[in-house]
């Protein structure tokens, strides 16, 4: 006969089994399909002047299978944004080209930049996932190329898109001007904090409507160098917004010397008495060897510039 005690402990371990299971179901099967819209509105132009909407997507990890993400990410075009920002890795498998034209044909026309992550050059491979805490990630020794000049092709000839990798460039956004400086993937190194100064001096005289930072992995020393060369707002993906939260308690990992309060979504910088806006979006997808979502719903940011105060 079972004691009391014994059953107990069974019951308690079947409901936390049970617990485990249906947390797994979700953040597998449904959790990383459920695509949202983040809606920031960031106090940046000129007083009087009219808003302006950007889009930001981010980590897509395009696989080309993933046809449901392909037309979530197309129908984007309906908000009708003014400047589309793209912060990295597009790719997620060496044939995602193919779904990342099908995602992004549909905002043909619309000014945009962007800027590399790792994924946009190196094929995802099988992690364990508690490397992570014990620091970012490191570059695998062996890693299969992605087609990346593919994708340049495609963003910037066919959508006249500007690539910003440790550049900065001038764009005319719904009548205004607004500059971007941009790093390449800090997260393996290829930032080139020396090279944007220069970038910065060759840009058009006079003062833009708004000037971006614009980067992959959100490292603090760039957040630093944006802050100081005066962005107004810095965007960047890379964190997934943990991928995996605790509700009530938030990122565990940020993968990346960011503190995990701001792995998400909109806050401030501050450096040598400067602060500047945030916005971290968490992602539209995940590697392919780690196909889960938890408290955290993969998203694109539509960040409205208004007017300061």
């Amino acid at each position: 006969m079972t004691s009391p005690l014994r059953r107990t402990a069974l019951v308690a371990l079947g409901a936390a089994g049970a617990v485990g299971i249906g947390t797994a179901v979700w953040g597998v099967g449904i959790e990383r399909h459920l695509f949202t819209i983040r809606e920031q509105a960031v106090p940046a132009l000129p007083p009087g002047s009219a808003p302006l909407r950007i889009l930001h997507v981010s980590d897509v990890h395009m696989a080309p299978w993933q046809r449901r993400k392909q037309a979530w990410i197309a129908a984007l075009a309906d908000l009708g944004p003014d400047l589309v920002v793209n912060t990295g890795d597009n790719l997620g498998h060496p044939h995602g080209i193919r779904g990342v034209r099908t995602a992004f044909d549909p905002l043909r026309g619309v000014p945009g930049v962007y800027v590399h992550g790792s994924n946009d050059r190196t094929a995802p491979s099988p992690r364990n996932p508690l490397r992570y805490f014990a620091g970012p990630s490191k570059r695998p020794v062996r890693a299969a190329a992605l087609d990346t000049g593919t994708l340049d092709d495609y963003l910037r000839d066919e959508l006249g898109w500007i690539c910003v990798d440790n550049d900065a460039a001038a764009i005319e956004v719904a009548g205004v001007r607004v500059d971007v400086l941009g790093t390449d993937d800090a997260h393996h190194h290829a930032d080139r904090l020396d090279l944007v100064p220069g970038a910065i001096a060759r840009l058009p005289e006079g003062a833009p409507a708004a000037t971006l930072g614009v980067t992959h992995a959100p490292y603090r020393r760039v957040l630093d160098a944006f802050t100081a060369w005066g962005a107004d707002v810095i965007l960047a993906g890379h964190t997934h917004g943990g991928q995996v939260r605790l509700p009530g308690h938030g990122a565990l990992v940020a993968n990346c010397d960011l503190p995990l309060a701001q792995a998400r979504g909109l806050s401030a910088w501050s450096h040598e008495g400067r602060t500047t806006a945030l916005t971290v979006s968490a992602g539209l997808g995940h590697s392919i060897y780690a196909p889960v979502r938890f408290a955290c719903r993969p998203e694109a940011s539509l960040v409205t510039l208004v007017p300061r105060a």
